[in-house]
């Protein structure tokens, strides 16, 4: 049995979205430094509260595991002369490696007998290792931010209290500034702010529970989940479900208390957005349902405290809460006497971007834009689009927006229902703003589809024409968010599309504040989409090279696309798929690059396998356009690849590259033919095939 490593990094409340990843990056970068360092464990487990990233490695060998290494040295033929004595060769191997003539071994390889030595290193203590790699470790572990602190120069997500570092009984002794390691932890900052010394690992967890701090974070956020829902069933509701708000709240507490409060039913006339955004995004409460889905004038809230009267905490956030209540109902009647016409005007006064101009500005311009993709995809909707267009941003004016930014959208639908705009115009504002993030929801309606479209080309191509291209982890206009926005809308609506189309119209429309060429902005668009659609079709269990054979032919209509790639993905499944690309690939290779066709001409066609290949090919040739042209390209792939027997004969009884070049350019014309039936469907020299 071996020993365990309890390590707790004692810090200031760190920021609740810092911690997953942390920990996450803890654990992956133990496992990797004992692997290294060839050291035997059990589990590795890591843990975090607000106050404390903590690392267990269960059953820890007490040192490394020795070393054992086969060095190999000159040839035995060089390394000794023809008497037998060693020469300046064997002794320098001798020499560089150590030992004496006596200790080196003869070992005989496919290539000839060599010298050889075994090089042995007892492993060192665990303990020793952890001196050196526990700092170290503190050093990488990633945040979104760091700081310094005091006069030190270490670096943290936020200052560092205490370090707690046991293996087994022993302390690993080690300093990050004047903050040394020692076998003393501390409970929850209030409730049992006390020193707590442990002898060993073994009754942390246990002690800390005592102390008021439930360090498993997974059993931390099991006992919320468990006592919110406890408490919105005690008035017959169910609590919003919200992954998010509840991995935040986990990491806000060490010890968490749910605690049910009230607010006044008035409040529940608001459109029940305006109740959640106070309660989840600004004081992180579950807001209760009842069985219809409506809310009721009830929530929970998650204490990190136990007093000996709990109806104060309540009262002091039911108080916090009706405050908030009650200035968004304030807003949300003022607002309301406002005409959304109004609010437009008032963008003209909202710069959107310094170089692109105002909020007013953008919109007049995705106008346009909206009006175009109208045209293409629902002509019968056109003035419906553009009435959304032009109130898509009005309510950035609105005071309720003003105050909560999280209902933009949101706000503009309720006022334009109230004022009694078409439902496909009051939806599509909201909807014009979908999907936000991964996972999210598409539009529903045509409007916010098309709006969204507009909205988001817009600003892609505002942002490339002035320079602000999204590079590494730097993309302050969300632009990829925006470009995978606008393909997912676009392939699950099914709309037909010529993105270059739009490019140009859009470049067109921003014509005056552009900085860059237009045409070298319109390829950087179409490549950065492109790229950012490879990633998303790879991501999804694409495999990269089909994706990539099919994007490298032809891209610009996004669903015609997406039906290449499925096609080459369904002649991927047979088989012998390998082998037929294999010959298909032969054809591409054997034509010169800038090779021109002037025609293929029967009568130069002597061996039968190539008057075989030429008949199969005329016959087919117009089936394939055919199918080319009605997008079954999974058929066209199919009467291409069942050339491939005739194909193989022609290249078993045929030389291309006969003496004779009228014979060698007709024989190449032909294959060109062959080559050219997969064009506008994918470039198979990106295909992949094992070597």
């Amino acid at each position: 049995m071996g020993r365990e490593l309890l390590f707790e990094i004692g810090v200031e409340e760190i920021p609740a979205s810092f911690m997953l990843p942390a920990l996450d990056a803890m654990g992956k970068m133990v496992k990797r430094e004992l692997e290294n360092q060839r050291i035997d464990h059990g589990e590795i487990i890591t843990w975090g509260t607000p106050r404390r990233l903590v690392l267990r490695v269960l059953d820890m060998a007490e040192s490394q595991r020795d070393k054992e290494e086969r060095v190999m040295g000159p040839p035995v033929s060089v390394a000794f002369d023809a008497d037998g004595n060693p020469t300046k060769a064997a002794e320098g191997f001798c020499k560089s490696q150590g030992v004496s003539l006596d200790e080196i071994e003869r070992v005989t390889t496919p290539k000839g007998e060599y010298l050889s030595v075994v090089k042995r290193e007892a492993g060192k203590g665990t303990l020793e290792i952890l001196r050196e790699f526990l700092p170290n470790l503190m050093a990488k572990i990633p945040f979104k931010k760091s700081m310094r602190w005091a006069d030190y120069n270490f670096r943290f997500a936020r200052p560092i209290h205490w370090i707690l570092a046991l293996f087994g009984e022993e302390v690993v002794e080690f300093s990050i500034e004047d903050i040394s390691s020692g076998r003393v932890t501390y409970g929850h900052r209030f409730l049992a702010p006390q020193p707590i010394t442990l002898e060993s690992p073994e009754g942390y967890q246990e002690r800390l529970r005592e102390a008021y701090v439930v360090v498993d974070h997974d059993e931390r956020k099991e006992t919320i989940w468990k006592g919110v829902s406890q408490k919105a069933q005690e008035v017959g509701g169910v609590a919003m479900e919200d992954e998010d708000l509840l991995d935040e709240i986990n990491f806000l507490v060490e010890y968490p208390v749910p605690l049910r409060g009230s607010f006044e039913e008035e409040y529940l006339s608001l459109p029940k957005e305006v109740l959640i955004t106070p309660m989840k995004e600004h004081q992180r409460y579950f807001p209760i349902f009842n069985e219809k889905g409506e809310l009721l004038p009830h929530f929970v809230v998650v204490s990190n405290m136990v007093t000996d009267d709990m109806d104060l905490i309540v009262e002091g956030n039911e108080r916090v809460l009706r405050a908030r209540l009650a200035d968004a109902k304030f807003f949300f009647e003022e607002d309301k006497k406002v005409p959304l016409e109004k609010y437009f005007e008032k963008l003209k006064d909202v710069v959107f971007q310094e170089k692109l101009g105002t909020s007013y500005e953008k919109v007049m311009r995705f106008r346009e834009l909206a009006k175009k993709i109208a045209q293409n995809v629902a002509p019968d909707k056109s003035d419906l689009v553009d009435r959304t267009a032009l109130l898509a941003k009005a309510d950035l004016e609105s005071q309720m927006v003003y105050e909560f930014p999280e209902l933009q959208g949101v706000m503009g639908r309720e006022y334009a229902r109230i004022q009694g705009e078409d439902p496909l115009v009051a939806d599509g504002i909201f909807e014009h703003y979908l999907p936000r993030f991964a996972g999210d929801d598409i539009p529903s309606t045509v409007t916010g589809a098309i709006v969204g479209i507009a909205d988001r080309l817009d600003t892609i191509v505002g942002c490339f024409g002035i320079g602000l291209i999204p590079t590494g982890s730097e993309d302050p206009y969300g632009i990829r968010r925006d470009v995978l926005g606008m393909l997912r809308t676009i392939s699950e609506k099914g709309y037909r599309l010529s993105l270059v189309e739009l490019i140009e119209e859009s470049s067109r429309l921003l014509k005056d504040k552009m900085e860059r060429p237009a045409e070298e902005v319109k390829n950087d668009v179409i490549s950065f989409i492109r790229q950012r659609l490879y990633h998303q079709l790879v991501s999804q269990g694409y495999r990269q090279d089909l994706v990539d054979a099919v994007l490298s032919e032809a891209f610009d209509d996004v669903v015609e696309t997406l039906k290449r790639v499925d096609a080459l993905v369904e002649v991927s499944k047979d088989p012998q798929f390998e082998e037929l690309m294999t010959t298909f690939k032969r054809v591409m290779n054997i034509i010169p690059e800038g090779f021109e066709e002037s025609g293929i001409d029967p009568a130069l066609l002597k061996e039968d396998a190539e008057k075989a290949l030429f008949e199969e090919v005329e016959r087919i040739a117009p089936e394939v356009e055919e199918a080319k042209a009605n997008e079954d390209y999974s058929g066209a792939l199919a009467k291409i690849v069942a050339l491939k027997s005739k194909v193989d004969s022609f290249f078993d009884n045929v030389l291309v590259m006969d003496k004779d070049e009228r014979v060698k350019k007709n024989r190449l014309s032909l294959l060109n033919r062959i080559a050219g039936l997969f064009k506008g469907i994918a470039d198979l020299s990106k295909v992949v095939l094992p070597k």
